[in-house]
């Protein structure tokens, strides 16, 4: 019998319950995976306070997983036993073994870690679509981006700057301002002893940036919105200070023919192709190291309830990952 974090109901990180947990055969088109190294996410914190509300009575956090296959359903052609893969998914990761659909894999290259990919591909494919799909960023364009030092805004950095792009950062400690501009950020501005919109229009002579992706929510979109170019993209791709509340469409006209979106990573990964795309893109990154990594913080998978409790007080930097 295998073990899984299993929610009964929505609240704090409390709520998982470490239990046995029966692990089916895999059916036609499907995979058996051993897992090894799971990802933390706020999505996860989403899901399982309830926040996004659950398909079903219970619920397994963990969106996203690396491991070895065990065994493969009918039909299956493109994995065998031993294969070396990884997967995003909206939920279900929080487990030992797990069935997944053979199309959700992705075969890991050489050279990359499960506990290296764990921490890198949900965080890695949104800052991927983020940057090419969401506002396709030009080079010589200046782009703000909120939680710098977090997983996503790590890989951020890095990647703007590879695409010609002037980085701006926010971030709540000194800490993880020097940790930002270590990875590709030009200016990183301490948001808790500096108003970040005054000095990104210090920054920019006035003008504005290009861009703006922010996870953080309800804190910082209205300011977010003052520090856009007229005819600026505003990128709202979560929200861990809350909901956005008290935003109109009206405000968009205000701030000079703005544009606004509201992206979800499954959106863009839909089709088998564009899981493939979107991902050889990250993998050939990170091979080629110019987009690094740091090394995540690792604990056991049973205890993943203080690994919540951890990101959701803003107590970590970079990746979270769990052990299986």
């Amino acid at each position: 019998m295998d073990k899984a974090l299993i929610a009964y109901a929505p609240g704090g990180p409390e709520v998982m319950q470490w239990q046995d947990l029966a692990t089916p055969a895999p059916g036609p088109g499907e995979v058996l995976l051993r897992q090894t190294a799971i990802g933390v996410n706020f999505l996860d914190v989403y899901h399982r306070s309830g926040l996004y509300p659950w398909a079903t009575p219970t619920m397994i956090p963990g969106a996203e997983a690396a491991g070895v296959v065990e065994a493969v359903g009918p039909a299956v052609t493109d994995f065998v036993p031993g294969d070396r893969v990884a997967y995003v998914l909206s939920n279900g990761a929080y487990r030992q073994r797990r069935v997944v659909p053979a199309e959700r894999l992705l075969a890991l290259p050489d050279g990359i870690s499960d506990v290296q990919i764990a921490g890198a591909l949900l965080k890695g494919l949104t800052a991927q679509y983020l940057v090419n799909a969401c506002y396709a960023v030009q080079p010589g364009d200046t782009v703000l981006v909120h939680a710098a030092a977090g997983g996503v805004g790590l890989l951020l950095g890095q990647w703007l700057k590879a695409l010609g792009a002037t980085a701006i950062g926010t971030a709540g400690s000194a800490e993880k301002v020097a940790l930002a501009r270590q990875h590709g950020y030009a200016h990183v501005i301490n948001y808790r002893s500096d108003d970040f919109v005054a000095a990104v229009r210090d920054l920019t002579a006035g003008q504005g940036v290009a861009a703006v992706y922010d996870s953080v929510g309800q804190d910082t979109w209205a300011g977010s919105l003052q520090c856009l170019r007229r005819r600026g993209m505003f990128v709202s791709f979560g929200q861990a200070s809350g909901m956005i509340q008290g935003f109109a469409l009206a405000d968009l006209a205000k701030g000079g023919s703005l544009s606004a979106t509201r992206p979800v990573l499954f959106d863009f990964i839909a089709s088998r192709a564009e899981l493939m795309s979107r991902s050889a893109d990250l993998f050939a990154r990170l091979a080629s190291g110019s987009l690094q990594t740091q090394a995540p913080h690792c604990r056991p998978l049973q205890e993943a309830a203080a690994a919540h409790a951890d990101l959701e007080a803003r107590r970590t930097t970079g990746s979270s990952v769990l052990l299986a």
